[in-house]
């Protein structure tokens, strides 16, 4: 399967969470189209068509991201582009931790939707959802993203970590998009 994505992390978390399905990145010819939709599933199925029709084999997409609960749900599809086009992750996070310091109320839910098109054209829509907490700052050194102050609800409570200090294990057994990948497999699984 061909996934359609430009992001190193993205791919080997894919990797990670879809062992014994081997996943290729997209190839450098192929242009995505841009994320300008309203929803992580029209962007993610954008980007598996798009991979689709140039390569005519099965793709997979995912476009994921994180809702603030106190900023209406916020950064959202945005999330990749919220400190501006081009930003980087760091700068990404310093800004949601800066809108939500002194917030009363700093749930967080990370969302992922994953795409399938098959290669007669047929399309599949996965999404998987992780609840937490914001940190009041960036902890531990794995993940990407937001991963370094989103402290996840279903380590239990007491347990502080956030995504960047989990091992990898723990994190795709909770994530978002270890969920929606697992979604995804199961799907595999049973059109096999």
């Amino acid at each position: 399967m061909i996934v359609a994505t430009r992001n190193e992390h993205k791919l080997r978390e894919l990797r990670e969470a879809l062992p014994g399905i081997e996943l290729e990145p997209l190839p450098g010819r192929v242009e995505l189209p841009p994320e300008d939709g309203e929803t992580f599933a029209a962007n993610a199925l954008g980007k598996a068509r798009a991979a689709h029709a140039a390569t005519g084999g099965t793709a997979i997409a995912d476009d994921s991201g994180i809702e603030a609960a106190a900023l209406g749900g916020r950064p959202g599809v945005r999330s990749a582009r919220y400190a501006g086009e081009g930003a980087s992750d760091e700068r990404n996070l310093e800004k949601l931790i800066r809108e939500l310091e002194g917030a009363e109320d700093r749930r967080l839910a990370y969302v992922c939707a994953i795409a399938l098109v098959a290669p007669d054209g047929s399309e599949s829509l996965f999404e998987g959802r992780c609840t937490g907490t914001l940190a009041d700052r960036p902890r531990g050194d794995g993940g990407f993203g937001y991963d370094p102050a989103f402290v996840p609800d279903d380590t239990g409570p007491g347990d502080e970590r956030t995504m960047a200090e989990l091992r990898p294990g723990e994190k795709h057994a909770i994530s978002h998009r270890g969920r929606a990948a697992r979604a995804l497999a199961a799907h595999l699984g049973s059109a096999a």
